[in-house]
């Protein structure tokens, strides 16, 4: 199985369709949050219809930087990952929207205990699938995903708590810009997948052996 992942858009929904109609052959498409920068649900709906005119499932959640509203209108659409489960083939999809608070007040943060309960709930739902891919909008605390400029870790630890407790296969994730890149803790394989604004994206392949790739 062949996943295109992409987190951060900001608004340049462009740039993912781009990717979308030049990439190779792919089976599922996985958006990590922050389709918008203060934007509304109508706009990020419109740019999830447009995505799934390429014939693949898509699976979502929102970021810090979307309206809360946004997974309701994510559930409507049948592409909601946030705190419930969705299995595609082989593979179980589930995730958390939001990020945990922060000081600048964006418009969708939770605490980590809500973070933690949505990972749960989402996890409960996946338990037969032979891949478990989560997809959580913030990185877990205290890996390279997580760093900001300055050196600073500023991920979730709820995030970070339920991989040590739980190793899905693979974690798709994004929010800090600058950590773009590929970690793991114990058998999980972590990718924060930086800006689709910028042509940045992952390609994660699942078969014996699982492989994430670095495009854009």
């Amino acid at each position: 199985m062949r996943i295109l992942a992409f987190s951060d858009l900001h608004g340049s929904f462009g740039a993912v369709e781009k990717v979308l109609r030049h990439e190779e052959a792919f089976d599922a498409v996985v958006i990590g949050g922050d389709l918008t920068t203060h934007g509304i649900s109508a706009e990020a709906s419109e740019a999830v219809k447009r995505f799934q005119l390429f014939g693949r499932p898509v699976v979502a959640v929102a970021g810090n930087m979307d309206p809360p509203q946004l997974d309701h209108a994510f559930a409507g659409l049948g592409v909601s990952i946030n705190a419930r489960g969705v299995v595609i083939g082989e593979a179980g999809f589930f995730g958390v929207s939001a990020s945990p608070f922060t000081p600048f007040h964006t418009p969708y943060e939770i605490s980590e205990d809500e973070i933690r309960k949505r990972a749960e709930a989402g996890w409960a739902e996946v338990g037969d699938a032979r891949w478990k891919i989560f997809v959580p909008h913030a990185p877990p605390a205290n890996t390279a995903l997580d760093r900001t400029f300055f050196g600073k870790h500023v991920g979730s630890t709820a995030v970070r708590e339920f991989i040590e407790k739980q190793m899905p296969d693979v974690v798709v994730c994004g929010h800090i810009h600058e950590a773009r890149g590929v970690d793991s803790i114990g058998k999980t394989i972590m990718v924060n997948c930086g800006q689709a604004g910028k042509g940045y994206y992952a390609v994660v392949t699942l078969a014996d052996q699982i492989t994430v790739e670095m495009r854009g």
